[in-house]
């Protein structure tokens, strides 16, 4: 149940014989600029080469998801603990950094785009109680509406989701095509041999014994250097 203070304006959330402060987040990016994010990060570095180009994207939409804000109290200071006030795929949710001064109070009139809460506050009390912060370690609750642009896509055959948190631009996927690591292991093992083998050949020049073994062994060594060092940065490139 939402209720509005007559005196103030703040929104709350009453859920049983809890009161908590209800907030929003307010978006700064539109659906364009929230593309755009997405792209960004399609073709970064955790993502498969070209998926930004070669995924087909196959729907967009924006809500105001909700999220239990726990302000729980430890050593001498608080931590912040996030968790889904509702069902959802993405569980990175609760990895987001939501700064106290972005947040405003939840407006009545944003409640046409907002999912409902479906977790009580009493079951995420319960659960917390279960790793060991009770409920004397609760300083504070809150519920929090942010503004989520969700993006489905498809990609190899696949279908993916992806979520662009709309105040700061972040992306949040827990399932995407990842780069795989094979290929940098392969790079990086080929490297580390061959420079391994360009090191012993100045140590076999001056086991060999004759006058110019070290010096001709240590420009051998140079040259292949020169020679491998670029190759290696191609092959990196081209496997990232």
């Amino acid at each position: 149940m939402f209720l509005t203070c007559p005196y103030c304006g703040s929104a709350v959330f009453l859920d049983t014989s809890k009161v908590v402060f209800h907030w929003a987040l307010t978006p700064t990016l539109d659906e364009p600029e929230a593309g755009a994010a997405l792209s960004r990060w399609m073709a970064g570095n955790e993502t498969v080469k070209d998926l930004d180009r070669k995924a087909e994207r196959a729907s967009s939409s924006f809500s105001y998801f909700p999220l239990w804000l726990l302000k729980i109290k430890d050593g001498g200071g608080h931590r912040i603990h996030l968790e889904p006030a509702a069902a959802t795929s993405i569980t990175a949710l609760r990895d987001l950094a939501l700064p106290p001064g972005d947040l405003v109070r939840y407006d009545p009139a944003l409640e046409s785009a907002s999912v409902a809460p479906s977790v009580p506050l009493e079951t995420l009390l319960r659960w917390q109680a279960q790793l060991g912060a009770g409920p004397d370690q609760i300083a504070e609750a809150a519920l929090v509406h942010i503004p989520l642009y969700t993006f489905k896509y498809r990609y190899q055959g696949q279908s993916y989701t992806a979520v662009v948190e709309a105040a700061s631009g972040r992306v949040l996927a827990n399932l995407f095509p990842a780069k795989e690591e094979a290929p940098y292991r392969t790079v990086a093992l080929a490297t580390a041999l061959t420079f391994v083998c360009l090191a012993s050949v100045p140590v076999a020049g001056l086991i060999a014994g004759t006058p110019d073994g070290l010096s001709v062994g240590t420009a051998v060594c140079i040259a292949g250097g020169l020679v491998a060092a670029p190759a290696a940065f191609i092959a990196a490139a081209w496997v990232a």
